[in-house]
């Protein structure tokens, strides 16, 4: 059987707001098809599937029990991982939105899970599919900047209280597992060790200091990399009005800052480039702020790896990371 010839059945469990732009991302690539959906509560599910006009499970089981290929995770972060392994297990491939678990150690079931069931894992990550980060990370890996001596990562976001009030586990230890950095922050962390490199030691220290929540709203720390390299990282969640992420890599031939996930200033051995860029992602004030186009790209990257065309951009492996980093920040805070 030629299976690249055969559209790749999804399902999407959790009917949230980011279930909207994995839905819309699948209906947009040619070889996809959303079939089903799933949610604790089937009242979100039967409106989510309605309007998609697909099958609205009457639970999860009952989804995994169908013929779908991969199932996208949408839930809440703590279930990220019980849930991907449940797939997993059920013979499903697995799109699993960020963090892909709450902490270094329910990742590795996740990775476990996967390598038993010989079945892939993706962790969302998609601004490593921006056209700009994929240019940056070559510049830095053929040393374009020479030498990488500091690289700063910068986000600055605010979120209001109604934004945690309006969903009980929004904020909470239990369900977050965190806040500036695992929740809002993780795809900066991310992009900063995909393009800096791999990071060999971390330090911090995380507060509440303007939210009613249970997780930090402010967090700072150092870090350095295997390469030698420094940087430093802060976060926060009531910087007002909210600035957009900035991610700055310098080194003894130049450097690049970029704004979000594109490029804004760029220096080569002492020359600056003319920048043109289209693709800027922000949600420094507004979480729902996301447009498919990078989730797509990331989607088509796994079934490409389904197929056998392509390799997995980033796989369980790749979204244990910047799990990892954020858990030594939190340790570390514990420790000052």
């Amino acid at each position: 059987m030629n299976t690249t010839n055969r559209k790749i059945k999804f399902g999407i469990l959790g009917c949230g707001m980011i279930a909207n732009v994995h839905a819309e991302a699948i209906s947009r690539i040619p070889n996809a098809e959303l079939v089903g959906v799933a949610d604790n509560n089937f009242s979100f599910a039967e409106s989510f599937a309605e309007k998609r006009a697909v099958k609205a499970f009457n639970d999860y089981q009952a989804m995994l029990s169908s013929d779908i290929d991969v199932v996208c995770i949408c839930t809440p972060s703590c279930f990220h991982a019980p849930n991907a392994i449940d797939a997993l297990k059920a013979g499903k491939h697995v799109v699993l939105e960020k963090p892909m678990a709450l902490s270094t150690k329910d990742a590795d079931l996740v990775i476990k899970a996967s390598k038993k069931a010989k079945k892939l894992v993706t962790v969302i990550s998609q601004l490593r599919f921006s056209s700009d980060i994929v240019k940056v990370k070559n510049l830095i890996e053929n040393g374009a900047f020479g030498k990488i001596t500091l690289c700063k990562l910068d986000m600055l976001y605010y979120r209001s209280p109604k934004y945690y009030s309006s969903c009980s586990w929004k904020g909470t230890l239990k369900f977050d597992g965190g806040g500036a950095l695992m929740n809002q922050g993780i795809h900066g962390v991310d992009l900063l060790e995909y393009v800096a490199g791999d990071v060999k030691r971390v330090t911090g220290k995380i507060a509440t200091l303007s939210h009613n929540i249970e997780v930090e709203d402010t967090a700072v720390a150092t870090v350095e990399f295997n390469s030698g390299a420094l940087g430093v990282i802060t976060a926060s969640t009531c910087v007002v009005p909210g600035f957009e992420r900035k991610i700055s890599i310098f080194g003894d031939k130049g450097y690049v800052i970029l704004s979000e996930n594109v490029v804004e200033k760029i220096m080569i051995d002492g020359v600056e480039k003319k920048i043109e860029n289209l693709e800027k992602v922000s949600a420094a004030s507004d979480s729902t702020n996301i447009d498919s186009e990078l989730h797509k790209r990331q989607i088509e990257n796994l079934i490409g790896a389904i197929n056998g065309e392509n390799e997995l951009v980033v796989d369980a492996c790749e979204g244990k990371k910047a799990v990892k980093i954020i858990e030594e920040i939190y340790k570390s805070s514990k420790n000052v």
